[in-house]
């Protein structure tokens, strides 16, 4: 697997907005199954609040076992978030092959046509390196995201499209924390339960 080096920490600008496109990374002290240490890729953001894919939680399933008429797809299931745990989505690299999609960034879309998806995948013309897909999703009403980035839950950052991608994810949280340096780093050695310290 490819590793990442992440500097991804613009110190011109230390405070970035949440936006389409960029990601969230949980603060330490944000405890739960699908926020503790959590990584969200932001695919829609606005007026109408926000909508995004936790990057880095798996379900320990893999889509062929749950998609029909899927097959041999490498990837794993991630758990995009709490809000209707039981729907399937997916972000890919497949552009305007798949129709109906979402431009996000400038090599990521989001949804479109699932049937041209499995096609695809069954034809081998895309895989784990070019789909992704999550069980749910997370979402903020108008203004919940921008207060709970008031109150120190979350701090917007943004990555290399390869990164969101990328199924090598199981330190990006550590990683992510440590390149932004200072109370950063000493965060990320901050333990997941608290009462170990």
């Amino acid at each position: 697997m490819k590793n990442f080096k992440f500097n991804l920490f613009d110190t011109s600008h230390p405070k970035l907005s949440p936006a389409k496109g960029r990601i969230l990374i949980a603060e330490p002290f944000l405890q739960g199954p699908y926020f503790g240490r959590s990584i969200v890729f932001l695919t829609e953001y606005g007026k109408d609040g926000a909508v995004g894919f936790v990057l880095n939680k798996s379900s320990e399933l893999y889509p062929d076992e749950v998609i029909d008429d899927l097959y041999s797809f490498k990837g794993e299931l991630f758990l995009g978030g709490p809000v209707s745990s039981n729907t399937l989505h997916f972000i890919h690299t497949l552009g305007d092959q798949v129709p109906g999609s979402m431009k996000v960034t400038d090599t990521i879309y989001w949804g479109g046509d699932f049937e041209t998806v499995k096609e695809l995948i069954n034809e081998g013309k895309a895989d784990n390196q070019s789909v992704k897909f999550f069980a749910g999703y997370s979402g903020w009403s108008p203004g919940q995201l921008e207060e709970e980035i008031a109150e120190n839950s979350w701090i917007v950052a943004s990555v290399p499209d390869e990164v969101i991608l990328s199924y090598d994810l199981e330190n990006i949280w550590k990683k992510t924390m440590e390149s932004m340096g200072d109370v950063y780093k000493t965060w990320s050695n901050f333990p997941q339960n608290p009462t170990f310290n």
